[in-house]
């Protein structure tokens, strides 16, 4: 649906707009997909309108949809925004839907020839795919601290009850319903003990998440400098290892080849689709090397090309603590 398609109310009071045209085909979808945290994040939502999201900028909290029309080398994506940060957070837009994101480089014929079949088949089938960058660390990196060491369902109910209780409305009368603003460092600085008990967050990240935020305005500076730079920063910081810093890199630089080394899941999937086997963390960087510089796409083709690995094998345990 584009801004011509939208009810009246959606195009006519945005406070900022812009239409980008990638000047190539391009799906929104995918482009955005590492960005939710769960269909169920109150800070994004996929709906018939577009893809909304709310965050702070410098300038104050905004409401951004986006939504995506044409085909082939006419497609586009126009952006809607409400709210004090609108102007600011239109002028992210290219950056935040991959326009500075360079796939020449994995396309090179030479390049391309040393990849595996299953690669190399689910990129023409994927051509359209970006990479995206926020630049916004702390909202990428709370939600990541959640997620060490638990299960995703663990760590994403536990971000929705902070959002639920924390979070604030996303400005503009025109967003979905229930649509929040994360909390500011200053604001998750503020959430008391017992409330990360009852979210099901244990002392050691919820201690991370304060330690992290302590240096907020520093941190917020990382988005300038390039992925591997910014990611050995975060590592200084006492309890954010190589796997929270690849996460949060992939999603607010657009990283190419940041592995979320420590996925409870990644190496195993990877050793299976590309050797048919199982392998450790060692295996997986051993085996990804050659592909040094580009390694985090050639795991995002790995996604899309639907492999799927043998799912033998135990499960991670759901802790919940809160009554305790």
């Amino acid at each position: 649906m584009t801004i011509a398609d939208a009810p009246p109310l959606v195009a006519a009071a945005a406070d900022a707009s812009i239409r980008w045209h990638p000047g190539a085909s391009y799906r929104l979808d995918q482009t955005m997909f590492p960005l939710m945290r769960g269909n169920a994040d109150p800070s994004f939502a996929a709906h018939p309108t577009g893809f909304w999201m709310s965050f702070t900028t410098l300038s104050g909290a905004v409401t951004l949809r986006l939504s995506a029309g044409g085909l082939g080398e006419d497609t586009f994506v126009d952006a809607q925004a409400w709210g004090p940060g609108a102007e600011e957070a239109i002028s992210s837009v290219p950056r935040l839907l991959g326009a500075d994101d360079d796939w020449s480089a994995f396309d090179e014929p030479g390049f391309h020839a040393t990849l595996p079949r299953l690669v190399t088949e689910a990129r023409r089938r994927n051509l359209a795919l970006r990479l995206p960058s926020t630049g916004r660390l702390v909202d990428s990196l709370v939600p990541t601290i959640l997620e060490q060491k638990v299960t995703t369902l663990e760590a994403r109910r536990g971000y929705r009850y902070l959002m639920y209780r924390f979070g604030t409305k996303a400005p503009g009368s025109v967003a979905p319903p229930g649509l929040l603003v994360p909390p500011t460092a200053r604001q998750w600085l503020a959430i008391p003990s017992w409330e990360w008990h009852k979210a099901g967050v244990g002392p050691q990240r919820s201690a991370t998440v304060m330690r992290a935020l302590q240096s907020a305005v520093a941190l917020e500076r990382l988005a300038g400098l390039d992925p591997s730079r910014a990611g050995a920063k975060l590592q200084t910081i006492p309890g954010i290892g190589v796997w929270t810093a690849a996460e949060v890199v992939q999603r607010t630089h657009g990283c190419p080849d940041s592995i979320s080394v420590g996925d409870y899941h990644l190496a195993s999937f990877v050793g299976y689709a590309l050797l048919g086997r199982k392998i450790d963390d060692a295996g997986m960087l051993e085996l990804l090397e050659p592909w040094r510089g580009q390694r985090q796409r050639l795991v995002r083709m790995l996604y899309l090309s639907g492999f799927r690995k043998p799912t033998f094998g135990p499960r991670m345990t759901i802790q919940d603590h809160r009554a305790h």
